[in-house]
């Protein structure tokens, strides 16, 4: 997408030529991927898995999809979140079980905000894939701001780091983990984000499982002491990588809305009733146009925020406003997408030899990721009331 025009010019909505080229590329590595290559979380007592597809994550470190947002100094290509939101968007129509958005999220910010040594030791060996990086972005609740779940002490050149950080995804396949805190006895919004390897001292993980059956990780730290450069300080770095991780949770959530309106398009063409596909139905018909509305609407407030956040455009709210808007769409229009699948599918829907079920289960995950909709609600409005529109 191309940056806002001046006076007079028209708005050109059409994605780059390395944007589409990202998302062919993207389509290509995921056309063979099954939803049901693992356990039905319907089914399962415990995770689905024991950890990420290896298989397919080595494919993506091949396709150079892993490395989209690095500079090229880090061997990456140097695009943007529009173009990663573009991959995840075609993720999700498979349910790819790897950690793109949130390896990608924690590469970018330390390229856009870390030190020149953090950017040395980690990106180049993360673009490639021999790096396997996550975020702890849920707070203590997965309600609450995630960085003041965690306190941040300097002592000397060092930081000590206590507290609790839940639903930590892939953090048993992590090498290193993205943990936001805020600075003890720092004003609001003092806050840093701390580099955790694997096997820090004072860092413990206990098991979770997410509705989709996923394996996730509440992330306990007691004392764990970290060296100054291994802390990213900088100002407003923890806002970016927030922003960018809800607008990609939007991209996976418009992606797994899309498939799931065209399998339900699929069954209900071939499913006759009174000798008529029940697509012709007017009843069916009006219920299938409502959510393709809410798809078309989770792709513009996407498409917007990612714009917004690759571009560092002005706008008449800050950027968090546009985030806000399109995590509201995408939390709100993937729980109507999958419910009103599951309705017109009827039965079948729910059979757990169909893969309708799992894109539910995921469609609930990505519903509650980084927060409901409400929060985010909540969020617009302090947005409105701090920035009055004339």
């Amino acid at each position: 997408m191309t940056t806002a025009p001046s006076e007079g010019q028209a708005v050109d909505f059409t994605f780059t030529e390395e944007q589409q080229a990202a998302a062919e590329a993207a389509r290509g590595v995921f056309a063979g991927v099954a939803p049901d290559t693992v356990p039905s979380p319907a089914l399962t007592p415990g995770a689905v898995a024991e950890g990420l597809d290896r298989e397919l994550w080595s494919r993506l470190a091949g396709a150079d999809l892993l490395s989209l947002l690095l500079d090229e100094a880090y061997g990456g290509a140097g695009l943007d979140a529009i173009a990663l939101c573009l991959v995840l968007r075609e993720s999700a129509k498979v349910l790819a079980r790897v950690p793109l958005l949130e390896h990608s999220a924690a590469a970018a910010v330390v390229g856009a905000y870390g030190s020149k040594e953090s950017g040395e030791r980690l990106l180049e060996r993360a673009g490639r894939g021999e790096l396997v990086l996550t975020v702890a972005a849920s707070g203590r609740s997965g309600h609450d701001s995630a960085e003041l779940a965690v306190t941040a002490r300097r002592e000397g050149a060092s930081w000590v780091l206590n507290g609790v950080q839940t639903a930590v995804p892939w953090a048993y396949d992590a090498d290193l983990v993205v943990v936001p805190a805020h600075i003890e006895g720092a004003a609001a919004g003092g806050s840093v984000l701390a580099l955790l390897p694997r096997g820090l001292d004072g860092v413990t993980l206990v098991e979770q499982v997410s509705t989709n059956g996923e394996r996730l990780a509440e992330l306990r730290l007691a004392g764990a002491r970290l060296e100054a450069g291994e802390v990213i300080e900088a100002e407003g770095a923890w806002e970016w990588l927030h922003a960018l991780l809800a607008t990609g949770t939007c991209a996976l959530a418009l992606g797994l809305g899309e498939r799931v309106l065209e399998m339900t398009a699929e069954y209900t063409g071939g499913r006759e009733q009174f000798g008529h596909p029940i697509a012709t139905f007017q009843a069916v018909a009006v219920q299938a146009a409502d959510r393709y509305i809410d798809l078309r609407a989770m792709a513009a407030t996407l498409w917007q925020a990612a714009w917004r956040i690759a571009s560092g455009a002005p706008g008449a709210l800050p950027a968090a406003g546009d985030v806000a808007v399109a995590k509201i769409w995408a939390a709100e229009g993937v729980r109507r997408v999958v419910q009103t699948a599951q309705h017109l599918h009827g039965g079948f829907g729910a059979d757990t030899d169909y893969p309708l079920h799992r894109y539910h289960a995921w469609a609930k995950h990505l519903e509650l990721a980084l927060g409901p909709a409400a929060a985010y609600e909540e969020r617009l409005g302090d947005l409105l009331a701090a920035h009055p529109l004339s």
